[in-house]
This record gives C-alpha cells, structure tokens and sequence, in this order.
C-alpha cells in the first residue's frame, strides 16, 4: 500500500510539475509587460524613433512582449532611467556606462558593443570647425569657442578634456568659452550657425572623410542631408576609444535577456539594414564584451568627478 501511494504521489507530482512548468517559464512577463529600451540624445527624436522601429517589431515578436522605446533630450534621461529600473536595455557611450557604474555597479551590465567597417572596436574624438573659419588645427583655438556635445558623452566631453588636459591645455584658460550643444547633432548645427567657432563629435574614423566617415554623427548627419563634409575641417583627432555598449538591467530575467542577446549577436546577418539603424552605421556586428573592456574609460570618469569636488 505505502509502495502504491508513493508511485501515485510521484505521478501526481510529476503531472503537476509538467502542468506548471509552462506557466513558471512565462512567470517574467507578469513583471515584464513591456521591454523598455532608451535612446540617448543626439539626433533629433523622430529619426531615433525611425531607426529603431525594426528593434521593435522583431525583438518585440521574439519576447511576446511589447518593445517600448524611451528617447531621452539628453544622456542623464537614459542613464537615470536605467539606475531606477525604469529602462531595461539602452545603448550608451562609454562614458555613461561608467556614470552609471560609480553611482550603482549592480544597475546595469554591458552586453556588446559594434564593431567598425574595419573589425575595430573602438571610435573618435573629433573637433571640427567650419572650413571657411581659417581653422585648421588645435593651436589655432586658442581664445576661441568650443562646443562640447553632453557632459556624459565619451567623445562629446570626457575623452577630448582629459586628452588635452594631458597636453597642458587649460580648458578654462585656452578657449574664449565652453559649452554643450545639447548634443552631437545639435553642436554641429551650432557651429555651422557660427555659435561656435569649434565642436567635437564622435566617429568611426574608417571610411572616407568627406562622406563623414563609415559611422558616427557625421555620418549620420550626411545621409540625412543635414551636412556637407565640405563645410567642415577636423582639426584635432584623440586616441582610440572603446565604443560604447548596449547594456541591459541586471535584474532582468534570465530568459527575456538571453532573448535580446540572441536578436542582437545575429542581427548584422538576418537583417542587415536593422544592423546598420540600430548600431548607427555600417560594421562587422556585434561583439560581447563585459565590464573589463571599459575600465579604463571608468577610471577616467572616476578622474573627473574627483577633480570637480
């Protein structure tokens, strides 16, 4: 008797546990109705909405939930949204990443980051002027304007400060004034309206220059008739910089993650025009990476904080 009840309970509970198995796999989407991704700023917000209307089909059908997509006026919006778990994914420069790592290293982890036409990881800094200014290299900026693109953007402020700070340039003395453009684009646009004499923006620096190289806000503003390479000059270019990643919410459940990773690692092949929207341009794909690869960029950031107490 004790044998037989032990072998119906058993059934019972193995009946019971395929029965519900189904229901504890989809257990995430009651806490995940929406997968919420933001944009940085940058460009203008129809055109990030545009570009990453294929993220919202695909990966939406993938998940069976909705993608949700949060642009933000600046790079504070998205790095707040994701410190309060109000995002789940975004994909951020390098700099922001490691903002929001000082403030909460378990908000967030880096899951990939584009590679370049070249294969490359990483991007530049560059300062560009107009070409009619009679500009054409840093010494000549000196008592003249410049516009940063965002306070936590890599190559819009980080990355071109501590550079020339290393070249014993004082920002505060060398140039008549510093300000933010309230983005890539937005400096770009100030400079060609003579509201300042220079600007720095992020780019590939593969590909030819006066398409406005194979990635980056140059390019990006190029394609969209929005600038002429010929009313530029770059005149000062940093060092190689890590590009920045897509990251995701730690908490995040395990499944919806790896459903977004599975999407992003094998999208530069299933739909390569989705590849180009999303990441901003031409590359070879996604690569993973984790937080190793930024740390450098998080020591910097950790320079800088340090240095405006």
């Amino acid at each position: 008797m004790f044998a037989l009840l032990t072998r119906t309970t058993c059934a019972a509970a193995i009946a019971a546990a395929a029965l519900s198995t189904p229901v504890l796999a989809q257990d995430w989407k009651a806490d995940l109705p929406a997968f919420r991704v933001g944009l940085l700023g940058g460009e203008n917000e129809a055109d990030r909405l545009r570009k990453n209307d294929c993220m919202v089909e695909q990966l939406g059908e993938l998940l069976g939930v909705p993608v949700e997509l949060y642009p933000a006026s600046d790079y504070a919006g998205v790095m707040q949204g994701l410190v309060s778990g109000q995002l789940d994914a975004a994909q951020l420069g390098a700099s922001a990443y490691a903002g929001i790592y000082l403030q909460d290293p378990e908000a967030v982890e880096p899951i990939f980051v584009a590679l370049e036409a070249d294969g490359s990881d990483g991007y530049y800094a560059m300062m560009y002027a107009k070409s009619d200014s009679g500009i054409e290299n840093i010494e000549q900026m000196e008592g003249k304007s410049l516009a940063f693109a965002d306070p936590n953007s890599t190559s819009g402020y980080l990355v071109p400060k501590a550079e020339l700070e290393a070249a014993e340039i004082d920002i505060e003395e060398y140039f008549s004034s510093t300000g933010f453009g309230g983005g890539h684009e937005q400096a770009v646009v100030a400079v060609l309206n003579g509201q300042y004499d220079a600007g720095v923006t992020w780019t590939s620096g593969v590909g030819e220059a006066a398409d406005g190289f194979s990635r980056g806000a140059l390019r990006s503003m190029v394609d969209k008739n929005l600038l002429d390479m010929s009313d530029l000059s770059i005149i000062w270019q940093s060092n190689l910089i890590p590009n920045g990643p897509w990251v995701v919410r730690k908490a995040l459940a395990d499944e919806p993650k790896q459903i977004a990773i599975d999407w992003m690692e094998a999208l530069h092949e299933t739909d390569r025009q989705c590849y180009i929207d999303v990441s901003q341009g031409e590359g070879q794909g996604f690569k993973r990476v984790d937080h190793s690869f930024f740390e450098g960029v998080v020591a910097m950031r950790q320079r800088e904080l340090e240095g405006s107490r």
